[in-house]
């Protein structure tokens, strides 16, 4: 199997048919198709503060439906699929971006885009372990203790990753830092974290490269363990960023 791991993309279309391109998939057709039959893996957050986030759905929607790719959600996923199921959430921090686009569509497609949507992250695992490659593929990422688990405790772990309930300076979530003490023999592919540059620490790596926020959207091929990306078009915002000691 090989896998081609794709971090948050945000809506970041343009990057994201570049990055296949870059990676040597053929994108002259509907879906990209690899010669090697390489399949790209996304880690969630597909929609949400980008400028084409349907687009994103769409492309994602139809590689699954195919078995030519897979995905699992993330925490913008998540609500956005709330948000469509009806319930009562916050439009805000990048989903209103999502909400403007679908509303800017013709009744018919709107109708079609949102079920995709609904569709995909029905049929999504919370997360994916991938024994051929020695891995585990979570958006947020996974404590070597939950994995092989279900239940609250870890949809919120796989979601938001490990937090405190408080918020920083700057009102951001208090995240923990669980990636400097996971001693697991399996590899956890994760995002979710925006970083500068990949970021690999005791069998795991860290791939939001923070593409929406203006620096760059990142692939991590297994079984080769290698890096690969490509330049955002966005504007950068260096105070979105993370920095770990």
């Amino acid at each position: 199997m090989k896998i081609d791991f794709i971090g948050d993309v945000h809506g970041c279309l343009p990057e994201l048919l570049e990055l296949f391109s870059k990676l040597g998939y053929d994108i002259s057709n509907r879906l990209p198709i690899h010669p090697e039959n390489r399949r790209p893996f996304f880690i969630g957050d597909l929609t949400d503060r980008g400028p084409d986030s349907l687009g994103v759905i769409e492309l994602v929607y139809r590689l699954v439906e195919e078995e030519l790719g897979f995905y699992v959600p993330g925490n913008h996923c998540d609500k956005l699929y709330r948000y469509l199921l009806g319930n009562n959430v916050q439009v805000k921090h990048g989903l209103e971006t999502t909400v403007a686009e679908l509303q800017n569509c013709e009744p018919n497609k709107r109708r079609k885009l949102s079920n995709m949507f609904m569709q995909l992250y029905k049929k999504a695992p919370l997360y994916k372990q991938i024994p051929e490659l020695g891995a585990v593929a979570a958006h947020a990422g996974i404590k070597e203790s939950l994995i092989g688990k279900e239940g609250k405790k870890v949809k919120s772990f796989v979601l938001y990753g490990d937090t405190t309930g408080e918020m920083d300076e700057l009102g951001r979530p208090v995240r923990l830092d669980w990636a400097k003490h996971y001693h697991g023999k399996d590899w956890i592919i994760y995002g979710h974290t925006p970083v500068l540059e990949a970021r690999v620490m005791h069998h795991t790596i860290n791939i939001d490269t923070g593409c929406v926020f203006g620096n760059k959207l990142t692939a991590c091929r297994f079984p080769e363990q290698s890096l690969h990306s490509v330049p955002s078009q966005q504007p950068f915002v260096e105070e979105k960023f993370r920095s770990f000691d």
